[in-house]
């Protein structure tokens, strides 16, 4: 297994000079629609899971009430559809048997676990122009997609029709649609969204709530506030019932902040926090707002998770912890774990280190 991670490693490194030749946004955009050609060639799966399998060794892991086959997995914000500007039109895609959320199927079986979304209540097309940067010299990525997808309905319409395919492992995020800011308005969304997959029978191993949409050019705060997060997690909870619930809030708050969020999720019954979201900075262009992850990301996520960490240890919540933010390489992992994290999840790995990210990093944590 460690000669063909090396391989696939070595190949990958050695090709990213050429590829990082080509504009992140263009890039971007011929990934996903090879993703969407894949997801529907039986074969190309098998070889997928083949490859994962001689790559990505089992490690289970408990973490958040989820029984994780590896402690690494894919965070939201790639397998999460195409957007649309009604909810009719992308429910008659979904029904009509176009592939809205490419790489449903091929990504999975070639990386592991992953998290689907994040999905909003109503579909969105997201932020025209420029939404896509990539920072080599500091291995990041920058974004300002703003929350793309076809909406909860028609990705649990999409999902349904496929359960036989679906993997036995991963999540569904579930968004709050930006400019939505009456209280009421915003639980009956999450009410909604999360009853449109129960509604068609899709089942997820946990649902995450995300707190903190920095791509959106929303405040990144205005969730995350202990009284705002204690009320929305509570009725996230209610429309979960028994499945595990994740909540994803964002970096560089006060340690007297993250204190105050874990002490609202321990009352809601929360099992796991994701840590952190990207984090928001100017454009390249200096004309808006989008969030950063990988490298830059990498030391705020990291005392965030800190901070939740000594909340956790201080007050004993039943609350575990996932990092989230330049998983890079095994050192990078390992300072998550050393810092409390049960698990990890990787995003712009996959454009550095490839998309076998996971058994690269895994590889290199080992040694």
């Amino acid at each position: 297994m460690t000669a063909l991670t090396r391989l696939l490693n070595i190949g990958y490194q050695a090709a990213f000079p050429f590829i990082n030749l080509v504009d992140a946004q263009l890039a971007h955009a011929a990934y996903i629609e090879s993703l969407r050609l894949t997801d529907h060639i039986g074969w190309l799966a098998d070889l997928n899971t083949a490859i994962r399998e001689r790559t990505l060794v089992q490690e289970p892991v408990r973490a958040g009430g989820v029984d994780l086959p590896h402690p690494l997995m894919l965070a939201a914000g790639l397998i999460k559809g195409d957007g649309f500007e009604a909810e009719g039109e992308a429910l008659h895609a979904a029904r009509s048997g176009t592939n809205i959320m490419p790489g449903w199927r091929s990504l999975p079986a070639l990386i592991g676990t992953a998290e689907f979304g994040s999905f909003t209540r109503y579909p969105r097309m997201g932020n025209s122009g420029r939404v896509l940067w990539r920072h080599a010299g500091e291995r990041s990525t920058q974004n300002r997609i703003g929350l793309r997808n076809p909406g909860a309905a028609a990705a649990a319409e999409f999902l349904s029709r496929h359960h036989a395919q679906l993997p036995d492992v991963y999540g569904i995020n579930i968004a709050i649609s930006p400019g939505v800011d009456d209280p009421d308005e915003q639980q009956q969304h999450i009410t909604r969204s999360v009853g449109a997959f129960t509604f068609r029978g899709v089942q997820p191993a946990w649902y995450t709530l995300n707190l903190s949409c920095p791509n959106t050019e929303d405040d990144p705060s205005g969730n995350q506030t202990e009284a705002k997060a204690r009320d929305l997690c509570g009725v996230m909870r209610e429309a979960v019932g028994d499945t595990p619930l994740w909540v994803k809030i964002g970096p560089c708050l006060s340690e007297t902040q993250y204190a105050a969020l874990m002490k609202s999720f321990a009352e809601v019954g929360v099992n796991a926090v994701i840590a952190t979201n990207t984090l928001p900075s100017p454009t390249p262009d200096g004309t808006a707002t989008a969030g950063i992850g990988g490298q830059t990301l990498h030391q705020h996520a990291l005392e965030a998770v800190n901070y939740l960490h000594a909340a956790k240890v201080e007050h004993g919540y039943p609350i575990d912890i996932i990092g989230c933010g330049g998983v890079m390489d095994g050192q990078t992992y390992h300072a998550f774990v050393d810092a409390g994290a049960a698990a990890v999840q990787y995003y712009t790995a996959t454009v550095y280190r490839s998309p076998f990210a996971a058994a690269i990093i895994q590889m290199e944590a080992e040694q």
